[in-house]
């Protein structure tokens, strides 16, 4: 069996900006959110998704979810602890939908 990679380092290569983790949602936000992977399932899912089937695409037979930070305690550095339950169910459908 083999588990899929890294998900930071597969964002990392998108370059994304401040403007991308904020997305249209977010882009009043009183805080910086850079950094913030797990918001990207919101606010630009599309890409979380093509991460998720490169590595089934490539031969991963498991993948993890984009929710390593997707808890309240983690969220609420960026004031997006009401995110929580919200990120953690965006993911999943993101890999039904895989």
């Amino acid at each position: 069996m083999v588990l899929d990679g890294g998900m930071g380092t597969m964002i990392q290569q998108h370059a994304l900006t401040e403007e991308h983790f904020r997305g249209h949602e977010f882009k009043d936000h009183s805080r910086p959110l850079k950094g913030n992977n797990d918001l990207l399932s919101i606010t630009q899912p599309d890409i979380i998704c093509d991460i998720h089937k490169e590595y089934l695409l490539s031969g991963a037979d498991i993948i993890e979810t984009n929710t390593f930070s997707s808890t309240r305690v983690a969220q609420a550095d960026y004031g997006l602890e009401h995110l929580a339950y919200r990120l953690n169910s965006r993911m999943m459908l993101c890999m039904f939908l895989s």
